[in-house]
């Protein structure tokens, strides 16, 4: 069967999926994304996505094309074409097609398209033994908290890992680590403290991030929004990394320099355990709601 992609209100096989030359998130990259996990058919924190969607749709003042719920519809009759139910559903909405032109109008109509994304999802050896990422300067916007299809920084930086053989690229600004080029970064400092950037407009607030600092805070772990230096993590006790298909993934080294005795840290290990039980309770009640 061959992989059928959502189009602008049509559902069609990806080989025929198109989209004009005068749409604007191919010619100015105007539009936003979002990544959201389907593990046994449960779209993980599938309200926090959709109100990150909202958010990053209202910053460019461009209208959301359907209601929330026509959204999860359609992404549920997407995963019962391609009769899988494990994956990512990556969704994107640009401002629309009109002549190239800097000026927008508000009369453009967003294009949505959507695909189902084969599941990279963090293995086993990850978990149990953390990865290494490298640094680089941080060479993106000043707008990062918008989740927009302009990633070509990103890119750039991710390649540096992929040659490196690591896992990411943990950017630097201002001599503190804002963030991954895919994931949000964190250590747990000699005081046994969880440091993280705050979310501010330097990085891209996770659906991730906000689950794994509420879990933290909600099972006695100390929590400080504080952006952290190469200093700092050459003294921190734990380090990892979380995004959408990451989860949360240990990191015990980062360049040259290992992190803490270089194996997975306990409350590192308290955090995994507690989000892959948030997870399980999701699918659960998916289900539950669906039979």
């Amino acid at each position: 069967m061959s992989r059928i992609v959502y189009v602008n209100g049509r559902y069609v096989p990806a080989s025929q999926a198109m989209v004009a030359m005068e749409d604007r998130g191919y010619q100015f990259a105007d539009g936003i994304y979002e990544a959201i996990a389907s593990i046994n058919g449960a779209l993980i924190d599938i309200e926090l996505h959709l109100d990150r969607l909202e958010r990053s749709l209202q910053q460019l003042e461009i209208p959301m094309p359907l209601s929330r719920a026509a959204l999860v519809m359609k992404m549920r009759e997407l995963m019962r074409r391609n009769q899988r139910n494990h994956g990512v559903v990556y969704l994107q909405i640009t401002r629309g097609v009109a002549p190239r032109n800097h000026i927008f109008s508000d009369s453009m109509i967003p294009v949505l398209t959507m695909a189902l994304m084969p599941p990279k999802f963090r293995n086993d050896t990850e978990r149990d033994e953390g990865v290494r990422v490298i640094t680089a300067p941080d060479i993106r916007w000043t707008r990062c908290d918008i989740k927009a299809i302009a990633l070509l920084p990103n890119m750039l930086t991710r390649m540096q890992s992929y040659r490196a053989g690591a896992k990411e690229t943990w950017q630097m600004r201002d001599g503190v680590v804002t963030e991954g080029a895919l994931s949000n970064a964190y250590i747990v400092d000699k005081d046994g403290v969880l440091r993280t950037h705050p979310a501010t407009q330097a990085i891209l607030g996770g659906v991730r991030r906000h689950m794994t600092l509420q879990l933290a805070r909600a099972n006695g772990i100390k929590v400080s929004e504080e952006a952290f230096t190469l200093d700092d993590i050459r003294d921190a006790r734990e380090a990892f990394i979380t995004s959408c298909s990451a989860f949360i993934t240990p990191v015990t080294q980062v360049d040259e320099q290992v992190i803490g005795n270089g194996a997975v840290g306990t409350i590192t290990s308290q955090l995994v355990a507690l989000f892959d039980a948030h997870v399980k309770s999701q699918i659960q009640a998916q289900q539950r709601r669906a039979a």
